[in-house]
């Protein structure tokens, strides 16, 4: 299966913004957009003004580097998104919150999008009592996600038990630490999801 085998700092510093790609290291002083908060490359200081097309361009890359998707993916959720009713950008949105990967991530058992997909192809992860190892795989409502318990005591988890409720946990989500257990009560609407991306440039960048 393909995937991205580069520095994910240079993935942020392209965007121009922390994507949190790295967990802990995005929050300290030694992040690189920190230090260079303009594009890699020899021309990443002098580069005009982007256009509309680019401008749309860059909000699908950064949608699908948040999420760790890749083109032909990320097209086939928009595709999907298009189907469904209501707003399409929002649907998109919706599909991508609601990957397993990205639930392990948002409930704090994983310090980045990265680390929760590497647990669950590990096959540490279990949907309603059965090992998922599918980061792609969605949840759905009523859905409770758990930790196996042969790899409770694992120190990713021992981890993420010590540091509960560092991180926000969003709404639709209810994350119990202590059992390593996530409990779906509804699918995440457009307000809840805090992901920073203009999800109407990507409708109509698909739309052309």
């Amino acid at each position: 299966m393909a995937r991205y085998t580069g520095a994910d700092c240079r993935r942020c510093r392209r965007e121009k913004q922390k994507l949190f790609l790295k967990g802990s290291k995005c929050e300290s002083a030694k992040c690189p957009i920190e230090i260079r908060p303009y594009p890699p490359g020899e021309h990443g200081r002098g580069r005009t003004k982007d256009s509309e097309y680019l401008l749309q361009k860059r909000e699908k890359q950064k949608a699908a580097r948040i999420y760790g998707v890749l083109e032909k993916q990320f097209r086939g959720y928009f595709e999907e998104a298009n189907r469904k009713q209501g707003k399409t950008g929002e649907n998109l949105l919706r599909i991508l919150e609601t990957r397993l990967d990205n639930v392990v991530y948002r409930a704090g058992f994983a310090k980045s999008r990265d680390h929760a997909r590497q647990l669950v192809k590990h096959g540490h992860i279990t949907v309603n009592g059965r090992k998922n190892d599918i980061p792609s795989a969605r949840v759905a409502v009523n859905d409770i996600i758990e930790v196996r318990k042969a790899s409770l005591e694992l120190t990713p988890f021992v981890v993420a038990r010590a540091e509960a409720g560092e991180r926000t946990v969003p709404a639709w989500l209810e994350s119990i630490p202590s059992k390593m257990r996530i409990l779906v009560h509804s699918l995440p609407e457009r307000p809840v999801i805090d992901t920073q991306v203009q999800e109407q440039l990507i409708v109509e960048l698909y739309s052309k």
